[in-house]
């Protein structure tokens, strides 16, 4: 057999960029320290100074690399390592100033930032200092997009196309094309993600939320990330509050092609979009369902508050946000089955949002619809439509494929776990909310509990899940099988 050659020179020159375009982010969390006159102002400062000279460090040791473009291979290689170097150099915040003093607790906080899970350790989130819920609030942020996509914004200045490293970082089932440059994908993402963020800001300050927590809640909310400022996450918000973040939880869990066409004033184009339909009548039936199940159990509750709770979660779990208003673990087992259910049919693909996505169910159901068909009238010609388009054979199974090893991995997942907890509900929601970037999930890992309590093996497994979730399984496990070293 022959290996395939790996430049680990023109590698770690992308991980270079990565750690130096981190810590100019952390920069932004330094300044908060400084603001707030923190005493672990000095010390966080130190770390970012670290972090930068290592980045420009490496920078320079591999400038060679600087002009060639990375194999399909290589670019595998460098998403996935990049999603760890990231989680590890995230965790120095933690780890200097003592906010998460032990390194596997540190780990689980950054890597669950970055992807965007929102899955926490922490036990007294509003002890911690401001520019830790800043630094926080910037792994969504940051993790939300990729730190991948903002770096091959810059690749045309650098002469390099990185066309490979953005399809390895991209993984959206959606066959539409929005630009054909893909520098130009990368800052429409980024101009829609941005602005997306500064509208909710304001909007959230105007509401009455502080402006350094309406910053670090649309932070997570644009992200589908989850990680609040507070202890009781939105809960003890206005409903005016809770209503902004829920809209934009929404907008944040459709594919951003939508968001293009409606910038574009293509209104009747994006709203025959039968991804984005199947999402809100999603949304509208379950939310429906629970404000029903609420209602009629909980007379006490009153209609709007039932309205309100029930929809918010279910915006906030769909999109994988996490965020949450109650413990839906004490609502109605009906209401909790279909929250269950929400976990695993995710957000739109091309959204910041987890799980296996909307579309993908869509196409299976097709699939099955028409596998029926052929059954009643083998004479039929077999075709598959979606937006008005023919899908592909080999589409179609790449999804199935995709839809089998998601559920696998979620099976398997839950017995691994069981291992550490013993306990079915528990290692179940740990595993379908690391999956799907989520946050909350069931047993000791609700709503109102957090993840401090679960052994070290556990916490290591749950982050791979995590970075597996993240990376739509196929980028990780590539790198695993023999055929990716081969010529």
């Amino acid at each position: 057999m022959k290996i395939s050659k790996i430049s680990l020179p023109l590698i770690f020159h992308f991980v270079s960029l990565v750690v130096t375009f981190e810590s100019l982010f952390m920069l932004l969390a330094v300044l908060v320290s400084f603001i707030y006159h923190e005493t672990i102002a000095p010390t966080f400062f130190y770390t970012f100074i670290g972090t930068l000279l290592f980045g420009i460090g490496l920078n320079v040791l591999t400038r060679k690399q600087r002009y060639i473009e990375p194999s399909k291979r290589e670019s595998f290689i460098i998403v996935s390592l990049g999603w760890v170097i990231m989680g590890l150099v995230g965790t120095l915040p933690y780890l200097t100033t003592g906010s998460i003093p032990q390194f596997t607790n540190a780990f689980f906080e950054s890597i669950s930032g970055f992807t965007t899970t929102g899955s926490s350790i922490l036990a007294d989130i509003e002890a911690l200092p401001k520019s830790i819920l800043f630094w926080r609030a910037e792994t969504h942020w940051v993790g939300g997009m990729g730190i991948i996509v903002l770096v091959i914004a810059i690749m045309p200045f650098l002469k390099i196309n990185g066309i490979y490293l953005f399809y390895s970082e991209i993984s959206s089932v959606a066959n539409e094309k929005v630009s054909t440059r893909i520098k130009t994908i990368a800052r429409n993402l980024w101009l829609i993600y941005m602005g997306l963020t500064f509208i909710e800001i304001i909007l959230l300050w105007i509401g009455g939320m502080p402006l350094f927590d309406s910053i670090c809640h649309s932070f997570a909310t644009v992200a589908t990330g989850g990680f609040s400022t507070k202890n009781d996450s939105i809960a003890s918000y206005s409903p005016f509050i809770q209503y902004t973040i829920a809209f934009f939880m929404l907008l944040s869990g459709i594919n951003f092609t939508v968001h293009f066409k409606l910038l574009k004033g293509k209104f009747r184009a994006a709203s025959k979009n039968e991804e984005l339909r199947l999402y809100l009548k999603i949304i509208f039936v379950v939310g429906a369902i629970i404000t029903l199940l609420l209602f009629f159990q909980q007379r006490e509750l009153g209609f709007e508050p039932a309205f309100r709770s029930s929809f918010f979660q279910v915006i906030s779990i769909i999109t994988a946000t996490g965020f949450a208003t109650a413990d839906y673990l004490q609502w109605p087992i009906q209401a909790i089955i279909l929250i269950g259910i929400l976990m695993l049919i995710g957000a739109s693909s091309g959204s910041t949002g987890g799980g296996v996505k909307v579309i993908r169910h869509l196409i299976a159901y097709k699939q099955i619809k028409q596998s029926i068909k052929d059954i009643i009238h083998p004479n039929t010609i077999k075709v598959i439509r979606y937006n008005s388009n023919h899908v592909k054979t080999e589409f179609v199974q790449n999804i199935l494929t995709f839809i089998f090893f998601y559920y696998l991995i979620v099976v398997v997942g839950t017995f691994t776990m069981m291992y550490w907890t013993e306990d079915l509900a528990t290692s179940f929601g740990a595993v379908a909310t690391s999956m799907a970037g989520i946050g909350p999930g069931f047993g000791t890992v609700g709503p109102v509990s957090n993840f401090l309590h679960l052994p070290v093996g556990a916490k290591y497994f749950l982050t791979l899940l995590m970075v597996v979730g993240r990376l739509e399984i196929y980028s990780l496990l590539v790198i695993f099988t023999p055929a990716f070293w081969r010529d």
